[in-house]
């Protein structure tokens, strides 16, 4: 079969490889229909998460049922299906505790409760490095999924894929980035990055009852998607005071939510890049640091935008006197994803408003390097393998 494999950092190539089989009686074999690409398999391919060996990518597909392991009972030949990313036992103490990408049973290599750089790592997730299970993705003519009576959701053949592909992560990434702040009604949002996860944050903290929500970024394109997709007031970080701006929206106090949908690849200067690597850090933690600033005292900050490395100079000090609320880490998609499903089947959010290019598997390369530059105004692609 045809899929797109990570060869080295900047270089992903389509390669023919063998089909995948049942290796287990919990397992579905899917012939995937689409696919796309995550902003978070970016920093696999610029490097900043290390993987050594070729490896079948991507975490965001769907497609249909073509086999299933003797112990499947719940999906049958022929059904269509979105997977998680999480790669989730659904048994073991943190699945029955709706915390998925916490399970003990699907890194069985690196998984420990420490959360180090290079071990002590979390549950599997699909094409997400061998430091993460190291299963093949879906970026790929077929997928193996282990698990498949835990994690695939069966969805209506009225449904498109384009309506559901996003609910196998960046939507119910988003959704729970404003969930963690607990809203009570008619608070302001404010969502640093306007990528797919962002947008997709912005949408959802309407949905959860705010009364105001913003959206940071430094490309126009982007903005101008947030704006018209979400609904969002908008600010530019790359001309304008965005903190000064959000406390003077804000009466002076700040926002009470910030969502970090950047991560660690935010745009940096070159004394950053240099203090970067002599430091042994990947990437940069300015848009973080940004959500502290601009969050009111007793406020929240969500941080779903994904952290490789330790940091120095974290803002300890500002946190603490400040009071911040924190949460972060990967979306428990199989908790929320039935709930979400449900909000697309009603028509309460759409999803697909956010896709700019739609693209044979083949020109995944090219897909890869227009994503990862921002060019062509490119802000989600879909694969169709």
């Amino acid at each position: 079969m045809k899929a797109v494999r990570y060869h080295m950092p900047k270089v992903m190539q389509v390669d023919n490889v063998p089909d995948p089989g049942i290796l287990h009686e919990r397992d579905a074999i899917i012939k995937v229909t689409s696919t796309a690409i995550c902003g978070s398999d970016l920093h696999i391919y610029n490097g900043k998460i290390p993987q050594v060996e070729n490896m079948v990518i991507g975490h965001e597909f769907m497609g249909e049922v073509v086999e299933t392991g003797k112990a499947i009972t719940n999906l049958k030949k022929g059904d269509r299906v979105i997977v998680p990313f999480p790669i989730s036992c659904g048994q073991c103490f943190f699945c029955q505790h709706d915390l998925h990408p916490h399970c003990e049973n699907s890194n069985e290599k690196h998984y420990g409760p420490e959360g180090g750089l290079l071990d002590g790592k979390g549950a599997a997730l699909f094409g997400y490095t061998d430091l993460y299970g190291g299963y093949d993705g879906g970026q790929a003519e077929y997928v193996r999924v282990p698990f498949a009576d835990v994690g695939p959701r069966k969805i209506p053949d009225n449904l498109s894929d384009e309506k559901a592909l996003f609910l196998t992560d960046i939507f119910p990434t988003g959704y729970i980035a404003v969930d963690w702040a607990n809203l009570k009604g008619g608070e302001t949002v404010v969502v640093f990055g306007c990528g797919p996860v962002g947008i997709m944050a912005q949408k959802s903290a309407w949905l959860q009852g705010a009364g105001r929500v913003i959206g940071v970024d430094i490309q126009p394109y982007r903005l101008a998607r947030a704006k018209k997709s979400a609904n969002s007031e908008v600010i530019n970080a790359a001309e304008e005071d965005v903190i000064q701006i959000i406390r003077d929206m804000t009466g002076g106090r700040g926002a009470d939510v910030c969502i970090d949908a950047v991560g660690m690849e935010s745009d940096r200067g070159v004394l950053e890049k240099i203090l970067n690597t002599v430091r042994l850090q990947a990437g940069s933690t300015t848009v973080l640091e940004n959500c502290f600033s601009a969050v009111r005292r007793g406020g929240v900050v969500s941080v779903v935008g994904v952290y490789g490395s330790y940091y120095d100079k974290f803002p300890l000090g500002q946190f603490f006197d400040k009071g911040l609320i924190m949460r972060a880490g990967q979306a428990p998609v199989q908790a929320y994803i039935d709930k979400l499903l449900q909000l697309v089947k009603d028509e309460k959010i759409v999803l697909d408003d956010i896709i700019t290019h739609k693209l044979p598997l083949s020109e995944a390369p090219h897909a890869y390097k227009i994503f990862n530059e921002k060019t062509d105004d490119c802000l989600k692609v879909v694969l169709k393998p």
